[in-house]
């Protein structure tokens, strides 16, 4: 069965998708080599947070984190927080 969105579902989708941008925007202005991936997402964090929003990813099924992040080689999507 096709689900239509209303109006202001697609609203909220499109606030959502503009915070996630400016998120990205933001991590990428202050991201710095040797930052562990645990600064990353604290930052990622605080930015969703400061603009009234919550963090998806975020004890999502016991998901430790707001972002899934990997360095380098790494597997996509994994949990890798560096302390």
């Amino acid at each position: 069965m096709i689900h239509y969105k209303t109006k202001e579902e697609i609203e909220l989708i499109r606030k959502s998708a503009q915070l996630v941008s400016a998120t990205l925007e933001e991590v990428a202005k202050s991201i710095k080599p040797g930052m562990t991936t645990l600064e990353v997402d604290e930052l990622a964090e605080t930015f969703i947070r400061d603009h009234g929003a919550v963090p998806a990813f975020k004890n999502y099924k016991g998901f430790p984190a707001s972002c899934c992040i990997s360095v380098n080689e790494a597997v996509v999507h994994g949990i890798l927080i560096n302390m």
